[in-house]
């Protein structure tokens, strides 16, 4: 009987919380991807990530890698506690565009990645 009472399963609630390292917690961000005539746009929604936690990249692969990291801090009368939140995607390329004049402008948490269309002929309009 004294076993059962200190059996951790007869608990409603964790008596000790283990491993966080399993447990951490991953930013999944609102993405989208549009496309336009001349551009296709790619936007991340990262509330309450600053600028300098953003990097974005082409891999050598030729993906568009976006990683970003939260750091939230928590004070209590009795601790103070940290806790990170990474988050890293990578979209793929789509053909025929620039890559070398792909932007990307972060302004109040909204992250919007420019990736211009090379066009391979151009209309002639028929006058008439």
């Amino acid at each position: 009987m004294i076993r059962d009472w200190f059996n951790v399963d007869n608990f409603d609630f964790p008596i000790l919380q283990l491993g966080d390292d399993l447990e951490q917690k991953i930013l999944r961000p609102l993405s989208c991807m549009k496309e336009h005539e001349s551009k296709w746009v790619l936007e991340f929604d990262l509330p309450l990530v600053e600028k300098k936690d953003v990097n974005v990249y082409i891999s050598d692969d030729e993906m568009i890698v976006v990683e970003a990291k939260l750091r939230e801090v928590y004070h209590d009368s009795k601790f103070t506690r940290h806790q990170y939140e990474h988050f890293k995607k990578s979209v793929s390329i789509p053909k025929n565009v620039d890559i070398k004049k792909i932007s990307a402008r972060f302004t109040n948490g909204r992250l919007v990645i420019t990736i211009p269309k090379i066009f391979q002929g151009t209309k002639i309009n028929i006058e008439d």
